[in-house]
């Protein structure tokens, strides 16, 4: 009896195993999906915007008396504050744009004439003006570019006297040239920007005449600008 009551468990149990196995098969499996990365913002630098700006800039002038004969050359430093205002547009990474800038400067300097040394010959420039077309690359936030396009600048010349200090003589003129440059902006919020500006003006040579002089004077300049700069983009409405 003992024996046939080990035997009758061992099939019942036999026969339980499978079912029970065909229960675990049919549970789902549950599998956690992979989280996704979560995709930072892309900054978009398209837009009208305008700004202000401030910083050094450095006029190197050379002087030739009649065109020929050479008086020396100087450095006018000094101060400059301005604004700008333009329109920039994005695709994908690269960014176009178009700007116009006007700046009040105060770079001053002169030199003891090399051919006539009894005077000091000096060049003032009060203003300059810049049109420029812009491309760069966004780093998203960060924008890289170069500009280049026409310069204008307003300019003020004189002869003084060495011994005596008083002016012999004094002439102004506004000269056209062209301009050159490079710079780096970050966006602060999605209307602010602060960037650091470095631009090279070409500018043509100019005939200065002065009411005392028999001759005139043949000046040559090119100017060096380091400005930093603060943007504020107007938003998608302002477009409209």
């Amino acid at each position: 009896m003992k024996n046939l009551l080990v035997l009758t468990a061992s099939i019942a149990l036999s026969a339980a195993t499978p079912t029970f196995g065909a229960d675990l098969a049919g549970q789902p499996v549950n599998i956690k999906a992979a989280t996704l990365p979560v995709v930072a913002p892309i900054n978009d630098w398209s837009g009208y915007y305008i700004g202000l700006n401030g910083g050094w800039g450095s006029s190197h002038n050379c002087w030739n008396f009649n065109g020929v004969t050479s008086e020396g050359c100087h450095n006018s430093t000094g101060g400059t504050v301005g604004g700008q205002i333009g329109y920039r547009w994005q695709i994908f990474r690269t960014v176009y744009g178009i700007e116009g800038q006007g700046n009040w400067a105060d770079f001053s300097g002169s030199n003891v004439s090399t051919a006539f040394p009894a005077d000091t010959v000096g060049t003032k420039t009060d203003a300059f003006g810049l049109l420029t077309g812009h491309i760069g690359y966004a780093f998203n936030a960060v924008l890289l570019y170069a500009k280049g396009g026409a310069a204008v600048t307003s300019n003020t010349y004189h002869v003084n006297s060495v011994a005596a200090g008083t002016e012999l003589g004094r002439n102004n003129d506004v000269r056209w040239g062209g301009a050159l440059g490079v710079g780096a902006e970050v966006g602060l919020t999605p209307n602010w920007s602060a960037g650091l500006e470095y631009n090279h003006l070409f500018m043509q040579g100019s005939n200065v005449s002065f009411p005392t002089a028999a001759g005139f004077d043949r000046v040559h300049q090119d100017i060096d600008l380091v400005t930093a700069r603060l943007n504020y983009k107007f938003g998608p409405a302002f477009a409209k």
